[in-house]
């Protein structure tokens, strides 16, 4: 069993940046690969990016490459999700997701266990 607990959301201007963080329980967190998903009011949750168990593989959605990096510290049971250069249309409540093994996949219902999210605006 992993939970997983967002933070770092809030209010940005356009251009600004945040850092999401996912602190994760669960003793096996190193095994299972990491994601950032986001979910806009009257949208469908969509995939951000995700991250192998070892972190040395990483992938994006298109909308977001380039402004947003996602990171690991196995050793702080933790995932980040650092974003710059924010635009308005990246306002949305986002989701850290878990899943075993190391595939990553943009399939929502293929991840295992999800958080309650974390809420970013930017404003224009």
């Amino acid at each position: 069993q992993v939970q997983l607990v967002e933070s770092g959301g809030g209010l940005v201007q356009a251009g600004g940046s945040l850092r999401l963080s996912c602190a994760a329980s669960g003793r096996t967190f190193s095994s299972y690969a990491m994601g950032w998903f986001r979910q806009a009011p009257g949208k469908e949750r969509e995939f951000v990016a995700g991250i192998r168990w070892s972190g040395d593989s990483t992938y994006y959605a298109d909308s977001v490459k380039g402004r947003f990096t996602i990171s690991r510290d196995n050793a702080k049971n933790t995932v980040y999700l650092q974003m710059n250069s924010l635009k308005p249309e990246d306002t949305a409540v986002y989701h850290c997701a878990a899943r075993r093994g190391t595939v990553i996949t943009t399939t929502t219902p293929l991840w295992n266990y999800w958080g309650q999210g974390t809420q970013v605006t930017v404003s224009s």
